[in-house]
């Protein structure tokens, strides 16, 4: 029983069985072996699918980068089609703006020619009545002179009506 105490003893005296100098040599030999293992597996198994799985990154990165650049591009052309075709849009609705302006434009002449000799006619018309109506007044007017010129030379001097004289006074008189 001393012996296995003893025994006991110089095995805690030692300490960690890691920090042991007579088992150095065996740790690097296996560290050595773990880390070449490691490098291995590492290298031949880790390393390559890693950058496999970089290289689909990549690959998918750029060609979501070329499918964008792409999409750019047709972006870029359609909104160059559609300002084509707004500019022409604008050019056909400005040329039917122009065509309805001249149609309307016929039509308000048209119209305005047709109230102008509607216009020109009754205008004349009333210058034809108006023209009755001076020549009415003018000998109504000679009527009532020469009437009330005899009336007066019958009243002052009953013997010298002669109607011819008065109706020729009278018409001077009116000329002027």
């Amino acid at each position: 029983m001393a012996s296995e105490t003893q025994s006991a003893a110089s095995e805690h005296a030692v300490g960690m069985p890691q920090l042991d100098f007579a088992t150095f040599p065996n740790q690097i030999f296996w560290l050595v072996v773990t880390l070449v293992v490691i490098f291995f597996v590492l290298n031949r198994i880790v390393i390559p699918r890693i950058a496999s799985v970089l290289a689909d990154r990549h690959d998918t990165i750029q060609r979501d980068l070329e499918k964008a650049e792409e999409l750019k591009q047709k972006a870029v052309e359609a909104e160059e089609a559609y300002n084509k075709a707004l500019a022409d849009a604008r050019v056909e609705a400005s040329n039917i703006v122009v065509a309805t302006k001249a149609v309307i434009q016929k039509d308000l002449d048209k119209a305005i020619a047709k109230a102008d000799a509607e216009i020109a006619a009754k205008a004349a018309e009333g210058e034809v009545k108006i023209k009755e109506i001076r020549d009415n007044a003018v000998k109504a007017v000679k009527v009532v002179a020469t009437d009330t010129a005899a009336a007066i030379i019958q009243s002052v001097m009953p013997a010298a009506s002669d109607a011819k004289a008065i109706k020729t006074a009278v018409t001077a008189r009116l000329k002027g």
